[in-house]
């Protein structure tokens, strides 16, 4: 645990080019603190002006996300950065600074900025430690005993998007009703808010990532060594630029690194987590042992075994569950994930004598509900894996470096742990575009799709399964089905996605 913060002296100017880049929840023990009382009009209030917002929320299952220069303009970011650091700090137990990170994302620049402003405006200092992985921001909000923390990031998504995520003091993403509360003062509905006489200050801290990059080997110490072991990482030209290859360099692999330089104009296009060809094609090329694929912010990772088979957040959960229940660290031999889960993955999990709790999708979902049950280990097919043995947040470089870990101290590969696992049942994910945002959120009010999604449960019983629900983050209504038989999945699938189409995207 580093030692409470102490403002470092003199004001270091924000220069996002010093490090060499292109750039600049639910749980939270602190989020019973505040309970704000919500009215039609502000209550007085000081601080920015106004601005107008779209009607439906703005705190999606990530924080806050969309276009740059869209919905998220510099103003905005500023009234965000202003209120947030007046709720947070009226609900805070600290009285630390705001740890502030970005993704290679061109517009990360501009809402560094403007969030900073608003924040210093609301009296906080800011440590902008600019180019990183999400989980070092939530990792450094913790150890440096911060207010909180602040990632300018959308993930995966493509590079015009980015967005706003939240973190608490204890590096948890910040609970719903602190955001909520924090939506509630933008809106200018909260009230005991009081207006600042004080002035925070900005510093430029790129130095605290090397802490965060320490913390990743800790868990593996000494007996860490990856000597041998050829490995392709696929950075997606975002944040794992900063820190993959090093960190499994210094483990003692052979790295070949694709994508390895922050672009914020080609973040996740074509590569990274989401299009896996190239890291296929790499292992291949070069006959690697294994390779990952992070996502823009590095808080997930898909791998890939020498053979080109997906190793997704499925079979990581098998293979790290399967371990730490042999070793007797897994709680009532518990994995949490989500409603996305394979079935074939839940069948093999069982036979081992486990049991797989499902959550909504999201991984402040799964998270609460590894508090809830006291689990040490939860995730979703996507990559994105908690272990609160090693980080209560999602890490995509941490999860790598497990994994191949865990392969090399097995002595075998990455492609003997998936044939000695399970087979995936097949299973089909079609987006239908439902722009009606009343219809998407309702749509279990539409008769014939009800029937449409009863009869395929029906036809295929307990070896398969339907799964329909709203995307958080895009006008489309998710429809996925997964069956023993492919034949199946592709038939009730094409039925599910005309009713839809039919009654509710008309």
């Amino acid at each position: 645990m580093v030692s409470s913060p102490v403002r470092p002296t003199g004001t270091v100017p924000v220069d996002p080019q010093q490090d060499g880049s292109n750039s600049p929840s639910a749980g939270s023990p602190r989020a019973e603190a505040l309970s704000p009382e919500l009215s039609g009009a502000d209550s007085g209030a000081k601080g920015l002006a106004r601005l107008p917002l779209p009607p439906g929320p703005l705190f999606g299952t990530d924080g806050i996300r969309g276009k740059a220069g869209d919905l998220l303009t510099a103003p905005l970011a500023m009234d965000i950065g202003y209120w947030a650091g007046q709720v947070m700090q009226a609900n805070g137990l600290a009285n630390g600074p705001i740890i502030l990170g970005q993704d290679s994302r061109t517009s990360g620049h501009m809402l560094a900025s403007a969030l900073s402003a608003g924040l210093t405006a609301a009296g906080l200092d800011v440590w902008h430690i600019g180019l990183c992985p999400t989980p070092a921001v939530a990792y450094l909000a913790e150890s440096c005993q911060a207010l909180g923390g602040i990632m300018i990031s959308a993930s995966h998504n493509p590079p015009a998007d980015n967005g706003i995520k939240f973190f608490g003091g204890d590096g948890t993403k910040l609970a719903s009703p602190v955001q909520k509360a924090i939506e509630a003062a933008l809106r200018g509905q909260l009230t005991g808010l009081e207006a600042t006489t004080a002035w925070g200050q900005c510093y430029y801290r790129p130095e605290l990532v090397n802490r965060y990059a320490s913390f990743l080997h800790e868990p593996l110490q000494p007996d860490l060594n990856l000597t041998g072991m050829k490995v392709v990482l696929d950075m997606a030209w975002g944040s794992a630029t900063r820190l993959a290859e090093q960190v499994f360099l210094e483990a003692g692999a052979e790295v070949i690194a694709l994508h390895g330089a922050p672009d914020g104009d080609r973040i996740n296009v074509d590569c990274g987590s989401t299009h896996l060809e190239p890291l296929k094609a790499a292992i291949a090329l070069h006959q690697a042992d294994l390779g990952f694929a992070f996502d823009g912010d590095a808080d997930r990772v898909m791998a890939v075994d020498a053979q080109g088979r997906v190793v997704d957040g499925d079979y990581i959960l098998y293979f790290w569950g399967k371990r730490l229940h042999e070793q007797g660290r897994l709680p009532n031999h518990t994995v949490i994930s989500t409603v996305m889960a394979n079935l074939g993955f839940e069948r093999a999990w069982e036979k081992l004598g486990g049991i797989l709790v499902r959550t909504s999708v999201g991984d402040q979902h799964v998270y609460s509900e590894m508090v809830s049950r006291g689990a040490k280990l939860g995730g979703e097919q996507s990559g994105h894996i908690l272990c609160h043995h090693y980080s209560l947040t999602g890490d995509g470089i941490l999860t790598a470096l497990h994994l191949a870990a865990l392969v090399q101290t097995l002595g075998g590969s990455l492609a003997a742990l998936v044939d000695d696992s399970f087979t995936t049942y097949p299973q089909k994910l079609q987006n239908v575009q439902v722009t009606d945002r009343d219809r998407r959120l309702n749509w279990q009010d539409c008769a014939p799709v009800c029937q449409a999604v009863t009869a395929a449960e029906q036809a295929m019983g307990s070896e398969g399964r339907v799964l329909v629900r709203p995307s958080g983050t895009e006008p489309v209504l998710r429809v996925m089905v997964e069956a023993i038989d492919g034949g199946l999945v592709d038939r009730w699938t094409q039925h599910i996605v005309q009713a839809v189409t039919q009654h509710l995207a008309a």
